[in-house]
């Protein structure tokens, strides 16, 4: 069924020091060949699928890294580089100092056939967006609907192509993306520049885009779709109820509101009086579920499904997957689901925090300073919230990935010192004062008052993640705002573009 057409494992190989590519040509499953790790100081490793082998009990040295990275592209503002015209993706590690210290090689394969098990979806003209584990097979499947659409459908397709992890290092893409043209981002942070950029200035009938994980991206991702063109993305997330929980990416779905029923509603729906209700039309039209590398699980009604798992609705959804002979089987599985209750307020609860790069010791000096109480926790997946600066979250490491895959909210401070850390435990804490659909409409009934002439207008005071929302709806109705004030009085000023 599938059929590698594009390894240049010699390539990757090629930039290593002798003993370590000497060892890895030992090895008898490179096919498998997953990812090489060099870290200073320890022996070299090579990962597999279900394996770790170390090459080599020699410790990796400076030269070593050296060898490597004079071999490569320049690293990115995250840190990644690659080899010209091929998928390989080479990842620093850097001390504190700048200076790299480890290094992960990535092998980079162009596969035919991934896209046959939803080729029928992506030909639709739908948008449809895929989820899935990290390493699952995401984005071979983008490089794949790239050529199908852009090779046998002759439709105009640019890849919007962040860090070159679809289309490889350089400035001419892989051939794994047909004549789909590539648009390179120079800094993630500016992904979602490059997608309104895109459509504005060239015309495409299909965007292709890898790991869409901002309120910034979320929300070009709906200008795309709102003009019309055919969308087909992947985002942090493994399953549709991970971008339910995720306030960061739920507007690719619809957006999650909390709505306060009467009393005679609320009786026949047999829930409580306030109730979550998906608040507009998805941006993707579809949903694809990777859950193995030959099997998905298909939501082919976004809305309905979102409203199903909110409604606690019986949900029929669509699984494929390849048989033994390369042909795509499908089966109808139905799923019922509780309600999905408005989950309490954090000030509500003792919030179990997963520190990245924050010092504890100033963060339980400024809790006690405050008289709250909190827990802190070494793992992430029992934690409620992550805190982090801001310097670290615009670097997606991998630990904030997991984050915004599992949905949960994430803090990140501007510097890690004791004001910025009681200003953030005073977000945390202080009860927001109106639901995010109350905030809203006030900011829509702002802005029609500045068009009419009658601004600059305040707003009420809210929290940051509001804010950040009115801001974003000002931006989208072509005015400026900025915020006044302290915390916990700080809010939204909408002025004349």
């Amino acid at each position: 069924m599938q059929k590698v057409i594009a390894d240049d494992l010699d390539a990757l190989l090629g930039v290593l020091s002798q003993h370590i590519r000497q060892a890895l040509l030992e090895q008898s499953d490179n096919s498998e060949l997953l990812e090489i790790v060099i870290d200073l100081g320890r022996p070299p490793e090579a990962r597999y699928p279900h394996q770790e082998v170390l090459l080599s009990h020699i410790e990796v040295t400076d030269s070593d890294i050296e060898h490597v990275v004079s071999r490569i592209g320049c690293f990115s503002g995250d840190n990644r580089a690659g080899i010209e015209r091929t998928l390989h993706r080479i990842s620093a590690m850097r001390n504190r100092e700048g200076r790299i210290v480890g290094l992960t090689l990535r092998v980079g394969r162009a596969i035919f056939g991934t896209v046959k098990i939803i080729q029928d979806l992506v030909e639709s003209g739908k948008s449809v967006l895929l989820l899935g584990r990290p390493g699952i097979g995401k984005t071979t499947m983008l490089r794949e609907v790239a050529r199908v659409l852009a090779d046998d459908f002759k439709k105009r397709v640019i890849v919007v192509d962040t860090s070159n992890e679809i289309a490889g290092d350089g400035d001419i893409p892989h051939p794994a993306i047909g004549h789909a043209r590539r648009m390179q981002v120079p800094t993630p942070t500016l992904q979602h520049a490059v997608m309104i950029e895109a459509v504005e200035n060239h015309m495409p009938e299909v965007i292709i885009i890898d790991e869409i994980g901002t309120s910034l991206e979320a929300e070009a991702a709906r200008t795309i779709a709102e003009r019309g063109v055919q969308l087909i993305g992947t985002a942090h997330g493994n399953t549709l109820d991970n971008l339910i929980v995720n306030p960061t990416l739920s507007d690719l779905i619809g957006g999650i509101q909390t709505v306060t029923l009467g009393d005679e509603e609320a009786r026949r729906r047999h829930t409580q009086k306030s109730v979550l209700e998906r608040k507009a039309p998805p941006t993707f039209d579809i949903v694809v579920e990777i859950q193995e590398r030959d099997k998905v699980t298909i939501h082919s009604d976004v809305g309905q499904a979102v409203d199903a798992i909110l409604h606690g609705r019986t949900q029929e959804t669509e699984v494929r997957w390849f048989d033994e002979n390369g042909e795509v089987r499908r089966d109808k599985v139905t799923t019922s689901h509780a309600p999905k209750k408005k989950e309490a307020a954090p000030n509500r609860e003792t919030p179990r925090i997963y520190l990245f790069g924050i010092n504890r010791a100033k963060l339980e000096e400024a809790a006690r300073e405050r008289g709250v109480a909190l827990e802190i926790t070494s793992d992430i997946k029992q934690s409620n919230l992550l805190l982090t600066a801001k310097t670290y979250y615009h670097r997606k490491p991998q630990k904030i990935r997991d984050a915004e895959m599992a949905g949960i909210p994430i803090y990140a401070v501007r510097s890690n010192n004791l004001p910025q850390l009681r200003q953030c435990l005073d977000t945390i804490f202080t009860p927001q004062r109106e639901p995010p659909s109350s905030a809203l409409a006030e900011a829509e009934q702002a802005i029609t008052q500045v068009k009419d002439g009658k601004g600059p207008v305040e707003l009420s005071p809210q929290n940051a993640y509001i804010r950040r929302l009115q801001h974003l709806v000002a931006e989208r109705n072509g005015l400026a705002s900025h915020s006044l004030g302290k915390e916990p009085k700080r809010r939204v000023q909408i002025i004349e573009g």
